[in-house]
């Protein structure tokens, strides 16, 4: 019988606990071990439940209990999180999470923690929620040699990027409604500035390419620019804007990592991943483009994400090799501005004057507003040659 315990009880972690519940026959059917939920650890008082004996507020009672080999983290944020999870870790307890702030900002250290104790730090639920992403990255694709990964990783900003397009609403009006509907929070800066597509686009280059990037060094930029105007122009130069975390190796191996709205073809699968919905593509040298697709949030899907860890934990004996990266001061990041691409703007210029600097420029119009596309340019040489004028800018995914 492989004792557990749950750290938190709120979304998640209430999730886990049931889901271990209803489906336990399932689940020790298909992976042939018994599975109990010993302690779950919260401040708050759930004596009513019918598991109500089992919550303790005191983390010592699972950190001593030598029973306890597998502990779910479901609490969010880094501390205490952090403190929790490390002191696990180095007592020899497998520790799993869903927690992309902590496995972003401390992953390259629990990990190291994790390997020297000979136990498992595993965060499939940290990235995409219930789609499958982690498991295939460090598993399935581990005879590639992963050179470029771009998904769609935030359900609140899709969801208000679909809606201005299909309804032609203004981002405040949308996000209003997307807090109505329970999509985005009362505080919604982590994902409309996009720092939570920033944590878990750094967790998949972090695996993919070997060394930890830490969410504060990746340029990030959210939605909070984008006009109807831009939804409308783009569509008609054939292209949707998408809130993308992108990481691809460069050829001398170094790393563009970013978060940013861009410009997506409308024949791309991406372009086609509407409302809250998330999408990963990656590509390895072999197997060529492969896109998990699916809800990237939500207390189900996340609690099937975390209970599969859960197993695997459990099933396996010593740690996996394969989730592993090093620490590193980022110095393999590259400056996306220096590197050269294709970009949609829009400039307080006349046309004539805007043709004097940028003769290149394609002109879009659409309903009385006009905006441009620029390709084989820097960023930087574009902002330069804009410096007093430029408004917006969007750079064209490829």
């Amino acid at each position: 019988m492989v004792q557990i315990a749950v750290l938190g009880h709120g979304v998640v972690g209430s999730g886990v606990v049931e889901l271990l519940q209803k489906n336990r026959e399932e689940i020790e059917k298909k992976s042939g071990i018994s599975f109990a939920v010993k302690r779950i650890l919260d401040l708050r008082d759930f004596s009513h439940l019918p598991y109500g004996d089992r919550f303790t507020n005191d983390f010592s009672d699972i950190l001593n209990d030598k029973e306890i080999t597998v502990i779910a983290e479901a609490m969010g944020g880094i501390s205490p999180a952090y403190e929790f999870t490390k002191k696990a870790l180095l007592a020899g307890k497998s520790v799993v999470t869903s927690n992309k702030e902590l496995v972003a900002a401390k992953g390259a250290e629990l990990l190291a923690i994790a390997r020297e104790q000979q136990v498992n730090f595993l965060f499939e639920a940290s990235v995409g929620g219930g789609i499958p992403v982690i498991h295939p990255l460090y598993q399935c694709l581990c005879a590639n040699r992963i050179d470029r990964i771009a998904g769609i990783l935030n359900g609140t900003t899709n969801y208000i990027l679909t809606k201005m397009e299909t309804e032609k609403a203004d981002y405040e009006e949308t996000l209003k409604t997307a807090q109505k509907l329970g999509y985005a929070e009362r505080d919604p800066s982590a994902d409309v500035d996009g720092h939570d597509a920033c944590r878990k686009i750094c967790i998949l280059a972090s695996l993919a390419f070997g060394n930890h990037i830490y969410p504060e060094t990746v340029y990030t930029e959210g939605i909070r620019n984008i006009a109807p105007e831009d939804i409308l122009l783009a569509g008609t130069a054939g292209y949707r804007i998408k809130l993308l975390g992108y990481a691809a190796l460069t050829e001398n191996n170094n790393m563009n990592v970013a978060v940013r709205p861009m410009l997506v073809s409308k024949e791309h699968l991406l372009a086609n991943i509407n409302d809250v919905f998330n999408g990963v593509l990656i590509h390895g040298d072999a197997v060529g483009e492969t896109l998990f697709y699916g809800r990237g949030a939500g207390k189900e899907a996340t609690a099937s994400a975390v209970v599969s860890d859960v197993i695997e934990a459990a099933s396996r004996k010593g740690n996996c090799p394969f989730v592993y990266w090093e620490d590193s001061q980022n110095n393999r990041l590259t400056d996306g501005g220096e590197q050269f691409g294709s970009f949609y703007f829009r400039a307080d210029l006349s046309t004539e004057r805007l043709l004097s600097i940028l003769p290149d420029a394609r002109k879009i119009s659409a309903e009385g507003k006009t905006a441009w596309i620029i390709s084989s340019i820097s960023e930087k040489e574009l902002e330069e040659r804009l410096s007093q004028h430029l408004f917006i800018k969007l750079k064209l995914f490829s």
